[in-house]
């Protein structure tokens, strides 16, 4: 009798496992909901009240055995719920991160799970398997559906191999993409409603970056580069693909995959404050990290070392970049880099090219407190990694400049950790340029100090206000971003002539200063010439004293991709930055935010009054404020507007 109970009750649990079931788990302030429901598949919806906000079916992970996700048969749930202060290494928004969600956990026959969390302002879930050996990961499936009639802006490539340096189009989620052609991370979806969705994912290692296609039924579905099989010679920078594998990852069995997460914006300035992808990221490693040195640097690259009124032949060689560590020193600056052509040869990089003395120039760089970072190619660096650290950490570097990944495929991305990793253990900083977009790396390994992954200003005439205004409410929104600011000839877009000897950004003189408080990276360029810098002393000045992390963020107006207005706060001094696109823009702004009780000196850059018509036009503004202030912000066309307090 009892054996025949206990059959019963076995086939109860497995009848129950097997019925569709429903699990709801809310944001820690009741805001969004979660509802995830296992049947034949497992689906969950967001939302915020009554109010479906997206719908993601058919969680699966594809094996080249078994897929994980059908006909699933739940064995446990888990609930718990976490609310700390984390303190952020290298903070871009603020010194400490509220890290406040609850969790469901549903563990599932097959030895794997799926973990959900939902914060207040948005949602993320992974899958976690616990398999013998290693696995061979085919696809991973999912199918996101948003409201009718909703929007996306999205990054258009027509296949894996990409710089990441795509304009944003804004899209019918309506109409499908053409076959061939989809769209890198994060995207930005706008809904009829009201509100935004910024798709991004974390703790992406050992495995594929995501790429989303729309379906033309209002959603989007995933793609990933396969397993590189076998290279050839591509060039002195990069390998061709000529084979790969019928699969996306092999890895571990036993691991955790990335979370695939959405912010939930009702406000614009949502979108700007979060830190999704950074809290779900793997912490950093318990080790001292005070050696990461966040600041500016000189960039030699995109002024092209054209050097004016020096009595030396300007170029890769140790006056001219005595001049640039000289410039460097002047302003207090802690670092240059010295880009492409430094070396001997793309491949031969151990050794300086014959005009340039190395060790002199890092001898007379620790004299005067600036740092020398070097340039590479991720060829070049894989071919004598751990050869190349010891070299360098023994030469005295502060750090790589690593170029042309160009790809995101599992290899790849464990390239990126593998560098992180063993550049720390030399003490280098990492500078990812021609790089994917921030995965939360940048977290888990703080000497990666910043990442391309953008539209930026080397791209010249193609980098506009109304491409560049965009990027703060989504590929910064993400992880910093070497977008290289600083342009001292400016124009405005239609009049932008940028060359080799006369590198031009668009907007006027006091966008591109605002950019250095508005646009988030820990290592920031100063990209223009020393000798333009030197001219423009009141810009430079206000420039290099700018930090690249920060103690707290204000977000005081924001409209995507049109406006928006921060202050941010370091230590006691505060600084405004503010931005418009192609059409000009006023506010009064309250200073309330300051501390009661205190004068402050504002030193403010604004547009000239003629500066719709000569984007280098300006003027500098000093007065006293203090917390009762309020001040006219005006700018006009492609325009900024940029204060310090003090």
């Amino acid at each position: 009798m009892n054996r025949f109970l206990s059959m019963v009750a076995c086939l109860m649990i497995v009848a129950g496992s097997a019925r569709a079931r429903s699990f709801e788990v809310t944001s820690p302030d009741g805001r969004l909901q979660m509802t995830v429901e296992v049947d034949e598949r497992i689906a969950c919806r967001l939302q915020a009240g009554e109010r479906i906000l997206s719908r993601t079916e058919g969680l699966a992970l594809e094996l080249m055995d078994r897929t994980l996700g059908e006909n699933p048969r739940l064995r446990r749930v888990k609930r718990s719920s976490v609310d700390e202060l984390l303190p952020r290494i290298n903070p871009t928004k603020s010194a400490e991160v509220r890290n406040r969600y609850q969790a469901l956990t549903l563990e599932f026959a097959g030895n794997y799970a799926l973990e959900f969390r939902v914060f207040d302002n948005g949602a993320a879930y992974r899958f976690v398997t616990s398999l013998p050996g290693e696995i061979e990961v085919r696809d991973e499936h999912f199918q996101i559906t948003l409201e009718p009639g909703s929007e996306a802006w999205i990054s258009s490539v027509g296949g894996f191999r990409t710089m990441y340096e795509e304009p944003y189009s804004r899209v019918p989620m309506s109409e499908a993409d053409v076959p061939g052609r989809f769209s890198y991370l994060p995207i930005l979806a706008s809904l009829p409603e009201g509100g935004k969705l910024l798709f991004a994912e974390s703790d992406v290692r050992d495995y594929p970056c995501l790429f989303l296609q729309r379906n033309g039924a209002e959603g989007f579905e995933p793609r990933f580069p396969r397993v590189p099989a076998s290279y050839g010679p591509e060039n002195d920078r990069s390998l061709k693909i000529l084979a790969e594998e019928p699969f996306i990852a092999r890895t571990p069995g036993t691991r955790n995959f990335p979370w695939r997460l959405t912010v939930v914006a009702a406000e614009d300035a949502d979108l700007v404050r979060n830190e999704l992808v950074w809290l779900l990221a793997e912490p950093a490693a318990g080790q001292d990290w005070n050696w990461v040195k966040p600041g500016l640097v000189s960039w030699d690259w995109w002024n092209g070392m054209r050097l004016t009124g020096v009595d030396f032949r300007a170029g890769r060689n140790t006056e001219s970049y005595r001049y640039y560590i000289d410039f460097a020193a002047r302003y207090g600056i802690p670092y240059i880099i010295m880009d492409e052509g430094w070396s001997a040869s793309t491949t031969d990089v151990t050794h300086p090219n014959a005009d340039l003395d190395l060790q002199e120039l890092i001898a007379y760089g620790r004299e005067r407190n600036v740092g020398i970072i070097l340039w590479f190619t991720w060829l070049s660096v894989e071919q004598q990694m751990e050869d190349l650290f010891a070299t360098l950490e023994r030469w005295g570097i502060a750090g790589m400049k690593i170029d042309f990944m160009d790809r995101s495929d599992q290899w790849m991305v464990d390239f990126y950790e593998r560098v992180a990793r063993g550049a720390a253990a030399h003490h280098l900083l990492v500078d990812m340029h021609g790089s994917y977009t921030p995965k939360g790396l940048y977290r888990t390994y703080p000497n990666l100090l910043t990442c391309e992954g953008v539209l930026g200003m080397e791209q010249g005439a193609r980098c506009r206000p109304s491409n560049s205004n965009l990027l703060p409410f989504i590929r910064n929104a993400v992880g910093p971003m070497d977008f290289t600011p600083g342009s001292m000839f400016s124009a405005q877009p239609e009049e932008n002539r940028s060359t080799g000897s006369n590198p031009m950004g668009s907007g006027t003189r006091a966008y591109q200063m605002a950019l250095y408080v508005l646009f988030e990276s820990p290592l920031q360029m100063m990209s223009d010439n020393p000798v333009l810098y030197e001219r423009e002393h009141p810009c430079t000045e206000f420039i290099a004293s700018v930090p690249t992390t920060w103690d707290e963020l204000r977000v005081l107006h924001a409209e995507c991709g049109e406006q928006l207005v921060v202050a941010r706060r370091k230590g006691d001094r505060w600084y405004i930055g503010g931005i418009t696109a192609e059409k000009p823009f006023e506010m009064r702004l309250s200073l309330d935010f300051l501390p009661s009780g205190r004068q402050y000196r504002m030193t403010s850059f604004e547009d000239g009054v003629n500066a719709d018509l000569q984007a280098m036009d300006y003027r500098r503004r000093v007065r006293q404020v203090d917390s009762s202030s309020s001040i006219e912000i005006r700018m006009t066309r492609n325009g900024g507007w940029a204060a310090v307090l003090e």
